[in-house]
């Protein structure tokens, strides 16, 4: 599952980081009125100016960036990560039948769903979508290696080249369902920005202007079960963390997934009574990512030393407002918690401590000299290192200045590099850099994790866009080999003995230097609507660029009713 929309990629664009006056009142109309009922729901997030493109399928579409896609597209079925072992929830799909060894899966169409524009969704739609993202590597961001896609009724077979076990939740739950009868007259999929979406969620696009993004609940009657109570949608693109956070405190917005430095006091304290943060964590996580291809930083001993001395507990304090991403403790990189039972034997109760001293004698022994405060490589070059991750992301800022002067502690001479989020999204895809933060994938093991970092599978030529993992370029044939393992075994026994290896080759070979866990959290407000997951009731996680958004949006309620 890909959980991390914090962050998604973004272009630049027209779309303003203001608030939502143009939608004819002003956001914080409202607020004025305790007790006045509204039928709008004011969603933001920190992801900067937005060029319309309404494509599910584009990474760096609006409908990406804000997360509305789910609202006007529709998966198969919904999965809840903050619970990944309970069964998965029926959508599109009335059902969905996997093969014992998974290379195969039928998939009963739901009966009564219609697209927007009136038409019915059939099975043919289904199977048109996944041939669509067959037929195209760009849209296959997920690499499944479809084999042949049939249509029996109102059920849809799928086969698949290997087996699909660690990839139920991707094709199932995070596919956004498009009609044939629209998709098959457009050119390229790939770019064509769906400048009219036609969907079979809830809503439909009412506006795109330099306010923000409308969505208004659908009225033709075809939505297959009962309307949400927020009869609007209003999505803001803030400028970055400190205005997302600022709109949160004042009303401006009431729903976002943003790190918020000093929360209590800057969030929850304005308005105790409604100003909520729920961050359920998951097995996901966030480091440093190293570009192996580039010299010295091809040297595994270098990397080690680098790993030895970053001061996550500051990082977690400092960068993280002690709540956002928890401190990876355990060197396997796993957050504790979602990840304990995991963790291979030889690796069980290790955990990270900087040991400056350590690094220095584990760099002298690889021909490393420390020049008074410069560290010179065996061929005699200072040691010098690019860090890089877009300006408004301030948590990531806060962290690589503390990497920086972690680096300099061994004598590493560390820079921060600060490029807009879309040209940043390029560079890292393409490996065009040194280290940047950068969060992983996710899902119900850790092989997400592990695959994101150092898959062989996604490994692509410099200069070509690597769209899901391995953007540091890490070559372990042993690590390939292990996830491809784990990812075909048929029996827990295989599938713990591949894990153990990943493992090994992970906190040996250190190709990312893990530093916090993920969460899937919001930060919301309960003065309109009610209904929101909690820790009494986790039935999704809290983030509205999620396919689970939806289920969300269907179950609120508003406040006074």
């Amino acid at each position: 599952m890909q959980r991390r929309k914090l962050f998604a990629a973004a272009v630049a664009g027209v779309l303003a980081t203001g608030g939502l006056a143009a939608c004819g009142e002003s956001p914080n109309a409202n607020n004025a009125n305790a007790s006045k009922s509204v039928d709008f729901l004011k969603i933001g997030m920190p992801n900067g100016t937005q060029t319309e493109n309404h494509n599910p399928f584009a990474g760096t579409s609006s409908a990406n960036a804000l997360g509305y896609k789910w609202m006007l597209y529709e998966p198969l079925t919904q999965w809840n990560p903050v619970k990944p072992a309970d069964p998965v929830t029926p959508w599109l799909a009335s059902a969905v039948k996997w093969a014992d060894d998974y290379k195969s899966v039928e998939v009963t169409v739901r009966d009564g769903a219609k697209w927007s524009d009136g038409q019915p969704l059939t099975a043919e739609d289904v199977a048109y979508t996944f041939t669509l993202i067959k037929g195209n590597d760009a849209l296959n961001q997920h690499a499944i290696p479809f084999g042949d896609i049939t249509v029996a009724g109102n059920v849809v077979k799928l086969t698949f080249k290997t087996p699909q076990f660690v990839n139920q939740n991707k094709i199932m739950a995070s596919t956004p369902i498009v009609p044939k009868h629209v998709w098959e007259k457009i050119a390229d999929p790939t770019t064509d920005v769906n400048k009219n979406p036609v969907g079979s969620g809830p809503y439909t696009l009412k506006s795109f202007t330099q306010a923000g993004v409308v969505l208004s609940v659908r009225t033709d009657g075809g939505y297959w079960q009962e309307l949400p109570k927020v009869k609007e949608l209003r999505y803001t693109s803030f400028s970055g963390n400190d205005t997302q956070a600022t709109a949160l405190a004042n009303g401006e917005s009431e729903w976002s997934f943003v790190f918020i430095p000093n929360a209590k006091a800057t969030f929850v304290d304005k308005d105790p009574a409604n100003h909520k943060l729920w961050a359920p964590g998951v097995l996901g996580i966030h480091g440093l990512y190293i570009n192996t291809t580039v010299k010295p930083f091809d040297d595994v001993k270098l990397r080690q030393a680098m790993n030895m001395v970053i001061n996550r507990t500051d990082i977690f304090h400092q960068a993280e407002a002690s709540y956002f991403h928890p401190e990876i403790k355990s060197v396997t990189g796993l957050p504790d918690g979602a990840g304990d039972a995991f963790i291979a034997p030889e690796y069980q109760g290790k955990t990270f401590k900087v040991d400056v001293e350590g690094a220095k004698a584990l760099l002298a022994s690889a021909g490393y000299k420390l020049n008074g405060t410069t560290l010179n490589d065996p061929a005699g070059k200072p040691v010098k290192i690019k860090l890089s991750d877009p300006a408004p992301w301030s948590d990531y800022q806060t962290t690589l200045e503390i990497i920086k002067s972690n680096f300099a502690e061994i004598g590493i001479e560390a820079t921060v590099e600060k490029p807009n989020q879309d040209v940043w999204d390029a560079n890292v895809q393409k490996g065009d850099f040194e280290a940047s933060m950068r969060w992983t994938n996710g899902g119900a093991t850790p092989y997400d994790i592990y695959q994101t970092v150092m898959d062989g599978a996604l490994l692509k030529p410099l200069g070509t866009a690597a769209q899901q993992g391995n953007f540091g370029r890490f070559k372990s044939p042993e690590a390939t080999t292990a996830l491809k393992a784990y990812a075909n075994s048929t029996s827990d026994a295989e599938r713990t003995a591949a894990m153990n290896t990943i493992q090994k080759v992970f906190v040996e070979q250190v190709p990312m230097l893990p530093v916090g866990a993920d969460n899937v959290g919001g930060a919301y407000s309960t003065k309109n609507w009610t209904g929101w997951p909690s820790d009494a009731d986790p039935y999704s996680g809290m983030q509205p660029t999620q396919p689970y958004a939806l289920q969300i949006v269907l179950k609120l309620k508003p406040a006074n009713s």
